[in-house]
């Protein structure tokens, strides 16, 4: 019995690891590009040296090639998905709050209707959004990428999902000591949902910086553009020197990377919490 098991532990670790090196996989190839010497790019997996020869050209370009605004992009992308982020958080604890602790008539037809949107084509919304952004003077302009991905379904529903577990006796008590709506929304129930709100914040800030297509579709100065975008148009003026683009690509990738890592330990706690364990 216990060779059995022994066996059995044996196959189901290997099997991780095995899956676990395909998924992570082009991730290494890709960082391994971006430090290799230009003439072992995409020739060899683990090249001869390594060099950050693409990611100095990245930056300031050569004579026969103007440097991309990288760093512009890059700054770009910060305060995009970052506005965003905290937009999204702060709206949906809010009428997270409201759905969940403010009964008023039709707050369930608003519920219904949320989760409606969950399973609803964002897509469908690009156009009548794009001429609205349009018709207030938005377009190519930082409004136009933020105001527009303020509000996230999902995170209404977490967080009213998880207001409704808070005792009722936290607010009333509260209200009995003068404390407004507004306080018990961000001196009480925001630093209780101190887990629910930092994988909330990790998963949209991860949406956010990935997003392409709004991006690409409202903004056209270069200097407006983000890092994804920028990556994504400028591809066939730099199919000659891969080594950069795999060095932006790794840029691109990075603040995820670092950001899921300074929050690992919170996001297992909210992944426990989400899943009731």
């Amino acid at each position: 019995m216990n060779r059995r098991r022994s066996t059995y532990n044996a196959i189901k670790y290997t099997a991780a690891v095995v899956l676990l090196l395909i998924s992570i996989f082009p991730y290494i190839y890709m960082v391994l590009q971006s430090l290799a010497p230009w003439d072992q790019v995409n020739k060899v997996f683990i090249p001869s040296r390594l060099t950050l020869r693409s990611y100095i050209w990245l930056f300031t370009g050569t004579e026969a090639l103007v440097a991309k605004p990288w760093l512009r992009a890059f700054l770009n992308s910060v305060i995009v998905s970052v506005s965003s982020t905290t937009l999204m958080v702060l709206s949906a604890a809010i009428i997270g709050y409201a759905l969940a602790k403010l009964p008023f008539r039709g707050g369930r037809l608003v519920y219904d209707f949320i989760l409606f949107q969950m399973f609803y084509p964002a897509v469908i919304l690009l156009i009548p959004t794009f001429l609205l952004v349009k018709a207030f003077g938005w377009f190519n302009t930082y409004w136009a990428m933020i105001v527009p991905k303020a509000m996230s379904v999902w995170a209404i529903f977490m967080y009213t999902s998880f207001f409704k577990s808070v005792p009722q006796e936290i607010i009333d008590s509260a209200r009995v000591d003068g404390a407004s709506e507004w306080r018990i929304i961000f001196r009480i129930m925001i630093p209780l949902s101190k887990s629910i709100t930092i994988i909330v914040a990790l998963f949209l800030f991860m949406a956010r910086w990935e997003e392409l297509l709004w991006d690409l579709v409202v903004v056209q100065d270069t200097s407006m553009r983000t890092l994804n975008v920028l990556l994504a148009t400028i591809q066939s003026s730099y199919n000659p020197y891969p080594g950069p683009l795999y060095a932006a690509a790794t840029i691109l990738t990075l603040p995820i990377l670092l950001v899921f890592l300074a929050f690992s330990r919170h996001f297992s706690q909210g992944i426990r919490l989400v899943l009731g364990k």
